[in-house]
């Protein structure tokens, strides 16, 4: 059976996320992991995410963790490394985004600025179902249940827990 490559975006450190918001990515990537899909998320080179906090949840869990990155150095922050680190020789606000996306079955969105958007906007093109998250502010707040334009090509499907999330995730998949 085909693993779902699940894309988890959202807010980086610089955008002070809560506390409740990484209590959530962490609970989403040990889900991620105990689904037996992958996580796929934005390898960060300056600070962490909830991104890359989901992923570290999901190894510890012994799941598979995809991070795409941008640039050409193997260098991301702090000290975990994912399963499987991809060097999109892009940057971050540049191209990389399209190469984390477009690797993506169905992406998560929680909380999430400009990067946020911009992903969710790319998978809207592209035909990837999106997830947001209608807890923690930001853009998958304020995109939940709604399209991004006139063409109503996907809805944005709101969640509010983990588990929800995930579900939601693997049925617009399947």
């Amino acid at each position: 059976m085909k693993k779902i490559q699940i894309g988890v975006m959202g807010s980086a450190a610089d955008l002070n996320y809560s506390d409740e918001a990484l209590a959530f990515t962490k609970e989403l990537g040990e889900l991620i992991a105990d689904s037996g899909n992958i996580l796929v998320y934005g390898a960060e080179k300056e600070y962490t995410s909830l991104s890359t906090e989901a992923a570290k949840a999901a190894s510890k869990k012994g799941g598979i963790t995809v991070g795409v990155a941008g640039g050409k150095s193997k260098k991301v922050f702090g000290k975990f490394r994912p399963t499987i680190l991809i060097n999109s020789g892009q940057e971050i606000g540049g191209g990389r985004e399209f190469n984390l996306v477009l690797s993506c079955d169905v992406i998560i969105a929680l909380g999430g600025g400009s990067g946020t958007l911009t992903e969710i906007a790319i998978a809207y093109q592209a035909g990837i179902p999106i997830i947001t998250v209608n807890k923690f502010g930001g853009w998958s707040k304020e995109l939940a249940n709604l399209y991004l334009d006139e063409r109503c090509r996907l809805k944005c499907i709101p969640a509010s827990t983990a588990k929800e999330a995930l579900d939601l995730a693997i049925k617009q998949v399947k």
